[in-house]
């Protein structure tokens, strides 16, 4: 089969559109034959029947001489991420402040999308290179599933619209906010500031499982670091100079959860 050009990317799905992260997704097998690729944004341009074939290349090469396959390779401001699932692979461009929780959950769910369709239809996609519409339609649909049904994107914009506000506050040195799963949909920090808390992010997402819902947390350059879970979908998280009174920093956090808990019902 000839390998065709795709449709765009559903204009729907605003958080792509306008903010996102993601630059690229492809989907290859372990010949480094793509079958799917997607760009999500116009920041870079790549061949996907380039890169596959790089990546395989690059994964068998550090198997050898490292004993383990590589999965993350990080380039200044953004980062490859491979994941692999049985015979399939997927390689996912995001900028470096993307959530890996995140990643693999969207990965996740378009593989089982994938391998149901390839089982289904007896789609053979070792050593040919395939185009199968219905199967690109079937993995967008999956990709719209998870960014857009699960959180209400109108009122997304009316909390960072909240947040931005709040950060004119000389008491707030910063302001995170998340959904459940560490994605990060609005931050005052700029991108090489905000990874410095991403790895606060990500502790805080995992210990979420254990019903820690607020936390308190003096950071290494003394800061404090105050967050709290709303209605299990977000979670906030406010930065403090130590100068700041304990009292006043949980104030204006209990003050910041209930606002957004308002803008959400």
């Amino acid at each position: 089969m000839t390998i065709q050009e795709q449709l765009l990317f559903p204009s729907k799905i605003k958080r792509y559109d306008e903010n996102t992260n993601i630059h690229n997704i492809f989907i290859f097998n372990r010949s480094g034959i793509c079958f799917y690729g997607k760009n999500f944004t116009d920041h870079f341009k790549i061949e996907k029947n380039l890169l596959s074939p790089f990546i395989t290349a690059l994964m068998s090469f550090s198997e050898e001489m490292m004993g383990k396959r590589i999965k993350t390779i990080e380039m200044n401001d953004i980062k490859l991420v491979i994941f692999e699932r049985n015979s399939i692979y997927y390689s996912v461009l995001s900028d470096s402040i993307e959530n890996l929780n995140f990643l693999d959950e969207i990965i996740s769910k378009i593989n089982k999308k994938v391998t149901t369709y390839i089982r289904k239809n007896k789609v053979k996609i070792d050593g040919e290179i395939i185009y199968d519409s219905k199967m690109n339609k079937a993995i967008d649909n999956v990709i719209n599933e998870i960014i857009s049904d699960e959180f209400d994107l109108e009122k997304e914009e009316s909390i960072k619209e909240f947040l931005n506000k709040l950060t004119l506050r000389d008491d707030i040195d910063g302001i995170i906010c998340s959904t459940n799963r560490g994605k990060v949909i609005y931050s005052s920090f700029d991108k090489s500031d905000l990874r410095k808390f991403l790895k606060e992010v990500d502790f805080r997402v995992k210990i979420h499982n254990n019903s820690i819902l607020r936390l308190f947390y003096t950071f290494k350059d003394k800061k404090y670091i105050f967050s709290e879970y709303i209605q299990d979908k977000y979670f906030i998280i406010l930065v403090f100079d130590s100068n700041v009174k304990f009292g006043v920093a949980e104030y204006l956090l209990t003050k910041v959860v209930n606002s957004i808990k308002k803008i959400l019902s």
